[in-house]
Order: C-alpha cells, then sequence, then structure tokens
C-alpha cells in the first residue's frame, strides 16, 4: 500500500484549515470534500479535481470541525462562535443551528445510521447528542474525572469531568468514544446511556480518535505526546503503539478496508501506517505547516483506487492516492 500525491491546492482558504470530511456520493453527484477554516469559511471541493464547488459563510469565528451525514445529504460545522451549523450540501440551505456555551462546540460526527450527531462539549465535560430527525438533544454523556484524586482522596464531585475534545462512533453505532485534553478515553454504550470504562496510556490532549472500519472494538487515537495508540476497546487493551512524528499527532482516520491509517502531525507531514506491520511505511512532506486533518474517502465512490485528504496551516489541501 502507498499514496501518491495527485494535487495541492495552495490558498485554498485565506487561513489555516482545521477541518476536513468526505461527504459521500449521491444518485446527483460524485463525492465532495468539505474543509473549514480559521477564515470562518467552509467549502465543499469536487473530490478528484480539487475545485471549489462553493464556500458557505455563516459562522463569525474560525471553524473548528466539519462532519458529513452517512446519506451524503446534509452536513455540520462547529465554530469557535460555538454554534453547530447543519446544512443542505448542495443548496447551502441552513437545516437548522445549535447553539452552545463557549468552548463547548468542538469535534462532532454522525453515527452510521445518521440517525444521530455527537459533537464534544469541550469545558462542559460532556459530549451532547442531538437527533437528527427533531434537532433536539437526545442525550448528555458525561466523562468524569478519575473516583481518587492524585492523593488518593475522593475527588471533588462538584464540577465533575474533562475537557472533551473529540468523538468516534464504532462501526455498529453502539459506542461512542470520547477524548479528553489530559489523555483519558471514554468509552460509553450510547443506548443505555451509560460509561463503559476508560483507556488510559495518553497523558496529554488527545485530539482525533477513529474506530477501524474493519473492527467495532479497534480504536485509533492521536495524540501530543507524537504517539498514535491502537486499543481494543472491549478488553481496555493497549494492542500496540505508533511512534514516528516528531511532535504532536493532530489527527488520525483509517482507511476504507481497514488495513491502514494516515496520521497527520505538526511536524507538517502525513504518515500512512501498515497495521500488520504495524509500522509508518510513508512519509509525505506536502505542506508547510502542522496538518490539522486527514480524511479517507469513503468507498464505492466508482474509483478502483482511493483517494486521502490531507489540510493544514499553510492553507493548502493536499489530494493523494491512496492504493
Amino acid at each position: 500500500m502507498k499514496v501518491n500525491s495527485l494535487k495541492n491546492v495552495a490558498g485554498a482558504h485565506n487561513d489555516g484549515i482545521w477541518a476536513a470530511a468526505w461527504a459521500p456520493a449521491t444518485d446527483s453527484r460524485p463525492g465532495l470534500l468539505i474543509t473549514g477554516s480559521v477564515d470562518e469559511t467552509v467549502k465543499l471541493w469536487r473530490g478528484d479535481e480539487l475545485e471549489c464547488e462553493r464556500t458557505n459563510t455563516g459562522h463569525s469565528l474560525g471553524v473548528v470541525a466539519v462532519a458529513a451525514h452517512p446519506g451524503g445529504r446534509i452536513a455540520a460545522s462547529t465554530s469557535l462562535d460555538s454554534f453547530v451549523r447543519v446544512f443542505d450540501i448542495d443548496s447551502n440551505a441552513t437545516v437548522t443551528t445549535l447553539e452552545a456555551p463557549p468552548s463547548e462546540a468542538w469535534l462532532m460526527q454522525f453515527d452510521p445510521k445518521g440517525e444521530l450527531l455527537a459533537v464534544a462539549g469541550g469545558g462542559s465535560c460532556s459530549v451532547k447528542i442531538w437527533n437528527t430527525t427533531s434537532w433536539k438533544l437526545e442525550q448528555s454523556l458525561t466523562v468524569p474525572k478519575a473516583e481518587n484524586g492524585a492523593d488518593g482522596k475522593a475527588a471533588d464531585k462538584v464540577g465533575l469531568g474533562k475537557f472533551v475534545l473529540g468523538v468516534a462512533w464504532s462501526m455498529d453505532g453502539k459506542n461512542l468514544a470520547c477524548s479528553t485534553m489530559d489523555g483519558t478515553v471514554a468509552i460509553f454504550d450510547v443506548g443505555k446511556g451509560k460509561l463503559i470504562h476508560t483507556l488510559e496510556g495518553h497523558n496529554m490532549p488527545v485530539r482525533s480518535l477513529v474506530f477501524s472500519p474493519a473492527d467495532n472494538h479497534v480504536l485509533f487515537t492521536a495524540c501530543d505526546d507524537k504517539h498514535i495508540h491502537m486499543y481494543d476497546a472491549r478488553s481496555r487493551m493497549l494492542v500496540s503503539a505508533f511512534s514516528g512524528h516528531a511532535s504532536w499527532v493532530l489527527s488520525v482516520d483509517a482507511s476504507p478496508e481497514g488495513a491502514a491509517i494516515a496520521t497527520g502531525s505538526s511536524d507538517k507531514t502525513v504518515r500512512l501506517w501498515d497495521l500488520k506491520m504495524r509500522a509508518s511505511i510513508q512519509t509525505v512532506t506536502d505542506h508547510t505547516d502542522q496538518v490539522w486533518a486527514v480524511a479517507f474517502r469513503p468507498s464505492g465512490e466508482g474509483s478502483s483506487s482511493g483517494r486521502l485528504a490531507s489540510v493544514s496551516d499553510d492553507k493548502s489541501i493536499s489530494l493523494y492516492e491512496y492504493t
């Protein structure tokens, strides 16, 4: 397996690009790449050409995250303005706007069936789960602090919780993983609204995480400690730790067939990792600043080879062929 650089769009946004996600193809159009930037805009790009279809405005501060519904019709963006904007991908019409208190809307993801949208709650130490039919808040899952403090005494019960940065759904939609600023990863049973357990091993912010498409229990995490961890989220076991980046690992995504992961780092590189070898097999240096997001295109887009996109603080988008 390898990636080959296909195209790099310099100046794709007017400021650093922090977010990227693929909107699946529909009957009327191929898949689109969605990007979000500190310049307060969301842009949609034609997949293989990386030609801008449209620019969406509506946020008043930088865009933190973007997510696409699995049906390919709608998408959502979160911003430092504490709003989640849900919009129609083809018309840009606003479907709804979800308001959060300051610092309470970070990374997000639709569940595999498209029935729920999970939004990392940041300073609220929680994950908000919204029903995508009614757009009403269905659940709020709190990531608690440890039961005992550093001195072994019971933790203060007032204001319990950890700053929540990211979320990832298991492929069956039953479990939700939530990452935090202190490195803890919490695993929830969403149907029961219950914390199952936490995964330990990191001690710095985990900014990105993803479940393997090939296994409901395999979870990958990207951390400021320069490492990527591979966990069995059911048994809590740390299966493997990957190292190679020279600085913070800001993003991770899994290839559609589950044989590889890609990571982006503040060391300005994108790395491809072979999961059988459990090693980095390729380093790409297309960017001149930190890489905030990497995203594999979903399978079944009419091409014999896959696509991987990366976005950076250097205001550029890079597109790669993945084989």
